[in-house]
């Protein structure tokens, strides 16, 4: 919603925006853009009546602004339907979707797009640092989205990326999530197979063939939710892809590897990024950009330039010779990946892995004991309290304590802490040089980043060599 605004603003337009918080990376984004925003809801917010309300899915009936809008039959729409009118329609539009690995591999898809001449107006759930931005309209033919499966507003409950009009389509891989809007897998397939029905016979799937999921829809079709586009398939552990990955090695400093297209090699390459994960998400990205004509030493240099995304392994600073990492792992895959990145990217290093259940799935059950193996790479694993917890039936909550019981067991020291404040209190004295902190929420986790930094900073009782 705040790269929207940005868009529409940068179209000439004059927007401003309600939310009950705003934080990082998008409330800075939103200062620096000079986009008014309200920080509660209420219907003085839409004085004068704007052109049109776009409603965002986190909002729902009996919020003040949506009953405004109702009572007083203003125009609205979703965000998805805005994007698809004022940006995509006329357009080739590529999609990049999945469960994980979506943001960078859209980020690094556009870096290399950019760097190909195509000049892509874009989309993306964070701030591509190649870019200092999460959006660009662009002035060439081409729009990039990061095609996100969440419900799309109170008043349409399908997947966003229904709406974004596919002609390429990145399925990097497929999981259970959401499950405050999706039962069970079955569910969560259904929407994927939606998306891949819509791409036109002479569009084209990129698909993530390490995934079971996505090898299942696309090679066992549901009738009418067939696929009907040339298919490509990458991997990095499976011989059967057309594009695959070999020869890697993982330096420090970056990750180098070679690809093959149909069992000969296509060309060598270095990324900055780390894990092997996200070797992956460049295979996804190299194969996109080969259907798209740019040339392979475009995309070379593209890679080797990356600067990835906030919020994803992002150093937020380094006192004393501890490093403080964000990230927006909020998922048992996505937690174990990024900590085997940061295994990968600080060898031998003590990692501290704090983590905030904050999503639906997060604070739900259903993943109960995938944490343990998680978590495997760090040494220490700190759970703060779930995120609103009364909002989920306690039958239904993920216990912190059985987490803690399986990683005990696994021979971790694990902890749970209220919030960022006993956190920071209590593990920065036992912090040492060399320790990597790996933060992991999807929200703001009460600005805890910074708060470390500066108990790092004041050097109360923790053992730095000078």
């Amino acid at each position: 919603m705040a790269s929207l605004a940005g868009m529409l603003k940068a179209k000439g337009h004059r927007v401003t925006g309600s939310d009950k918080a705003f934080y990082p990376p998008m409330s800075h984004e939103l200062i620096r853009l000079e986009i008014e925003t309200y920080d509660r809801f209420s219907s003085d917010n839409l004085h004068p009546a704007p052109d049109l309300v776009v409603i965002g899915n986190a909002t729902s009936r009996g919020n003040v602004e949506i009953e405004y809008t109702l009572d007083r039959k203003l125009r609205y729409a979703s965000m998805p339907e805005v994007l698809r009118e004022f940006f995509i329609r006329g357009r080739h539009s590529t999609i990049v979707a999945g469960t994980h690995g979506k943001t960078t591999t859209t980020s690094l898809l556009a870096w290399i797009m950019e760097t190909g001449g195509l000049d892509p107006g874009f989309l993306i759930g964070g701030v591509a640092e190649n870019f200092g931005a999460s959006f660009r309209i662009g002035a060439a033919k081409h729009f990039l989205i990061e095609g996100d499966e969440y419900d799309t507003a109170f008043f349409d409950k399908g997947p966003k990326f229904l709406h974004y009009l596919p002609d390429l389509v990145v399925l990097n891989n497929i999981e259970y999530d959401h499950a405050d809007i999706y039962d069970d897998l079955e569910a969560v397939k259904k929407s994927f197979r939606l998306l891949l029905n819509l791409i036109p016979s002479g569009g084209k799937l990129i698909a993530g063939w390490d995934s079971p999921v996505v090898r299942e829809i696309v090679s066992n079709p549901i009738a009418p939710q067939g696929v009907w586009c040339p298919v490509e398939t990458f991997a990095t552990d499976r011989a059967d892809a057309r594009w695959t990955a070999r020869a890697i090695e993982y330096a420090p400093e970056e990750t180098r590897f070679s690809v093959d297209c149909e069992g000969r090699e296509w060309g060598r390459f270095r990324t900055p990024l780390a894990g092997r994960f996200n070797v992956r998400n460049c295979l996804g990205a190299i194969a996109a950009a080969e259907a798209l004509g740019i040339d392979r030493r475009a995309v070379a240099e593209a890679l080797a330039t990356f600067k990835s995304v906030k919020r994803r392994m992002q150093v937020r600073g380094e006192v004393g010779g501890v490093t403080v990492i964000d990230d927006f792992a909020h998922h048992p895959t996505a937690v174990r990946e990024t900590l085997g990145a940061v295994a990968q990217r600080y060898p031998g290093r003590r990692i501290i892995a704090v983590y905030e259940p904050r999503t639906w799935t997060a604070r739900k059950k259903v993943f109960q004991h995938e944490y343990g193996a998680a978590f495997e790479p760090a040494s220490i694993v700190i759970l703060a309290g779930l995120f609103e917890a009364s909002r989920i039936a306690a039958s239904d909550q993920l216990s912190i304590a059985e987490v803690i019981e399986d990683l005990t067991r696994l021979g971790k020291r694990a902890e749970t802490m209220k919030d960022a404040d006993e956190i920071v209190e209590k593990i920065a004295p036992e912090l040492a040089p060399g320790d990597v902190v790996a933060v992991m929420s999807n929200g703001g986790f009460g600005g805890i980043h910074e708060k470390l930094l500066d108990a790092l900073r004041s050097g109360r009782e923790i053992p730095f060599v000078p």
